[in-house]
């Protein structure tokens, strides 16, 4: 990787930083303040709940991105040469993975061993849904 392209992954690692740390979390007000008070709509509560339960989630994810955005700060700054180096297998990750995350730490292969679910695919076919 040379100067001007580790120089371009700070510019969006700190973009990256600046936009998260400037987010709030996500917050849904309950739609009962009052324990008295019940409401008319029964459905009301339940999609309240699947609300706070997604904004609880971005908040986990969010937290994510920005631990990983910083570690990818930090390696830029104490060891350069090892920026865009996949931590699993060393190989160099493609330019282009970069700039779309420049936080990512394994090549695909390797990210994808990572994912790969216990006990091997759940599907045979693309129409298996079970």
């Amino acid at each position: 990787m040379t100067d001007a392209q580790r120089d371009e992954m700070r510019q969006l690692l700190l973009a990256l930083h600046a936009e998260l740390t400037g987010k709030t979390p996500a917050k849904i007000e309950p739609n009962r303040t009052d324990d008295s008070k019940v409401g008319g709509d029964e459905d009301e509560q339940p999609l309240n709940e699947m609300m706070q339960a997604i904004a609880s989630s971005r908040n986990r994810n969010m937290d994510g991105v920005l631990a990983r955005v910083v570690k990818a700060l930090g390696k830029l700054r104490n060891d350069p040469d090892s920026f865009g180096e996949c931590e699993e297998c060393g190989d160099e990750l493609p330019y282009r993975r970069l700039k779309a995350m420049p936080y990512v730490e394994y090549c695909v292969e390797c990210q994808g061993k990572k994912d790969k679910p216990k006990g091997g695919p759940t599907r045979k076919k693309l129409t298996d849904y079970t």
